[in-house]
């Protein structure tokens, strides 16, 4: 085992080394013009990066579900996003865009990309794994011993730069810095060709290539934290004009060639981000002291919630820097099976080891999403969740489908607004922490969020309001849910009963509307429509009378509308009818569900059932536990008399 740690180490060490590199100018004009790549600037770096572990276009008139929610809109994916973020595609489309632009050297390559949104929504983590890409990637070429870490190629003199360019295939921008514009003179003679080079890779802990700001206490601010300051110790031995007084250690210097992080930007004095201005349009930063400007590539990331966006920009003096950004909404998750992946990711990176029982997730989900959503007066709150998580959903009594885009209209601020997913992630843990089995289940989720709610330090009727959800909305769609797979794991064969139920009722309803008989499969006969049997169905969603004759006609027709466009048949394709067909199956188990549940003393054949059930259950995903649990939660809560 230890020669198996030496080889590991031993690999990692040779690998490196290969990397390395020391030679001159000379050296290094020849491995351009081998691999011109070598010499972009630092955004088409990082786009390169991003891109490099594949992009996925979906044309969602291809996909049902995403068209549901995006229309005939063109979605992209990258792959480099794709396992860490989810639910907020059009965001990372955005700062795609923003990349893509500014490789190609367009205005946003001298723009601040800037991502504003409420607390917990990814700001932090997007910036992260931003940094995480340049650490990731191959070592860059540098001027050895510069401070900069700046292109080798700003040696080359600008009288001869269109020549060079022409030879080696790039475009040379740029200059030296005032370090190594001395050095060049002073110890080689300006022969620019002698100029050492070395190779050089990214650091967040080195401070190399990734410079970070943090909010700075408005009385106690100081440039140098931005672009470096004169060493005083130097002051005895150089003039104060002298570059070797320098130390260019601030976070633009640091940060050239890769990318300088603002954190809560907009926490700092607008003095102090001044210096933005100049990096971004004029590509410098001031030298320290009395220096010359300072020639600067490099990505200037910052990100702020919105209510210190919206006080920055309500400010007409700051309009010089408003001009050099480009904002980029960061929401929360609006989709409920987007969400979920969230929290089964951070639960994935823990060591949280408990079992977690079915829709435990889903219902803690559920709530953080119905908090962040809009009232609408065309749905409810559920309808809503619904819709944006691509479900199809008709409005009852219609074949029309709900515009999912007119509601997102009414609300353009959707999403900035309401529970984070660290609320969520601790109500979690703590109905973990505090269960006796290692076992957690929706019911105790529920009670622990309740709990958290009435703890919170919000507006009373806000309040009100998530309270509402989490004790009647939730609750109660929890207890369909509930019902439901009750109800499947005690029917064998609950789908294909379903079907069954759908095609007869499809067969039964398009003849009445049609005024014609059934022909019967097995002895050909001509049968009149089952109007019972019809009726049947429909009273489960409470349709009856003339109503009924209206919903037999949606149903037929929104069907021939599906067939028309190449969409398949089941009995979920049309929201109310799958409602009446699943009350249905759930009505004719109900009062044999309810005895299997709560009798405690069962006969063999009741035991027998019993157990099958169980076992179902179980093999759905449910611990002895949790299935004990939520079958007493059903006795006592679903089938009651």
């Amino acid at each position: 085992m230890a020669y198996d740690f030496e080889k590991l180490i031993k690999q990692d060490r040779d690998e490196h080394k290969q990397y390395k590199f020391d030679g001159t100018l000379l050296d290094y004009l020849s491995i351009v013009k081998e691999n011109p790549s070598i010499a972009v600037l630092a955004h088409q770096r990082m786009y390169d990066l991003l891109v490099k572990s594949g992009v996925e276009t979906l044309k969602t008139e291809e996909v049902t579900r995403l068209k549901r929610i995006y229309g005939n809109d063109t979605l992209k994916r990258y792959s480099f996003f794709q396992d860490k973020f989810f639910g907020i595609d059009k965001s990372i489309m955005k700062i795609m865009r923003y990349f893509h632009s500014a490789a190609m050297k367009g205005e946003e390559s001298r723009q601040v990309l800037y991502l504003v949104g409420p607390v917990g929504a990814g700001k932090s983590s997007i910036m992260e794994s931003l940094k995480q890409a340049l650490e990731m990637s191959p070592t860059i070429y540098v001027l050895k011993e510069c401070p900069m870490r700046e292109e080798p190629l700003h040696l080359i003199p600008k009288h001869l730069r269109p020549q060079f360019e022409e030879l080696l295939g790039v475009k040379i921008e740029g200059d030296l810095c005032p370090i190594c514009r001395y050095r060049l003179k002073h110890e080689y003679n300006g022969e620019f060709e002698r100029f050492p080079v070395t190779t050089s890779e990214f650091s967040i802990r080195s401070r190399k290539g990734i410079g970070v700001v943090p909010p700075v206490d408005p009385n106690n601010q100081d440039t140098s934290v931005l672009s470096g300051s004169v060493d005083i110790s130097k002051l005895d031995l150089y003039p104060e004009d002298d570059p070797r007084v320098l130390s260019l250690n601030g976070a633009f210097n640091v940060g050239n060639r890769g990318v300088v992080e603002f954190i809560e930007v907009f926490k700092n004095d607008v003095e102090y981000l001044h210096t933005m201005i100049t990096a971004t349009q004029e590509k410098s930063i001031p030298s320290p002291g009395k220096g010359a400007m300072i020639y600067f590539d490099g990505i200037i990331l910052a990100h702020s919630n919105e209510a210190e966006w919206n006080k920055f920009k309500s400010d007409h003096t700051n309009e010089a820097i408003l001009d050099r950004i480009v904002k980029v909404e960061v929401p929360y998750c609006l989709e409920l099976d987007e969400e979920v992946k969230i929290y089964r990711k951070v639960l994935k990176n823990s060591s949280f080891n408990a079992h977690i029982a079915p829709h435990t997730i889903e219902v803690a989900s559920m709530f953080a999403i119905l908090t962040r959503l809009t009232p609408s007066s065309k749905v409810d709150q559920l309808t809503k969740l619904k819709i944006y998580n691509g479900e199809e959903i008709v409005e009852q009594g219609s074949t029309k489908k709900i515009d999912v885009f007119e509601l997102r209209e009414e609300a353009p601020r959707e999403g900035m607004t309401g529970i984070s997913t660290r609320f969520i992630m601790k109500a979690l843990d703590t109905t973990l922490s505090e269960s006796e089995f290692n076992c957690i289940n929706p019911i105790a989720v529920i009670d622990t969020m309740v709990k958290a709610v009435k703890d919170l330090a919000i507006a009373e009727d806000e309040k009100k309001r998530y309270l509402g959800f989490l004790q009647d909305t939730i609750k109660k769609e929890y207890n369909k849910i509930l019902e439901k797979e009750v109800t499947k794991a005690f029917i064998h064969g609950y789908k294909e009963q379903a079907e069954s139920l759908f095609n007869n009722y499809l067969d039964h309803a398009e003849a009445f509307v049609n005024s014609t008989k059934l022909k019967d499969k097995n002895t050909g006969e001509e049968l009149e429509p089952d109007i019972k049997f019809l009726q049947s169905i429909e009273e489960q969603i409470g349709i009856s009378g003339t109503a009924a004759q209206g919903f037999r006609q949606d149903v037929t027709s929104y069907m021939f509308t599906v067939m028309r466009n190449g969409g398949k048949i089941e009995y979920k394709s049309y929201e109310p009818l799958k409602e009446a067909i699943e009350k249905k199956l759930t009505a004719s188990v109900k009062e044999l569900s309810r005895i299997i549940t709560q009798a405690r003393v069962r006969d063999k054949e009741q035991e027998s059932k019993f157990n099958a059930m169980v076992e179902a259950m179980k093999e759905n995903g449910y611990c002895p536990h949790c299935c004990n649990v939520v079958l007493k939660y059903a006795a006592n809560n679903l089938w009651k008399d």
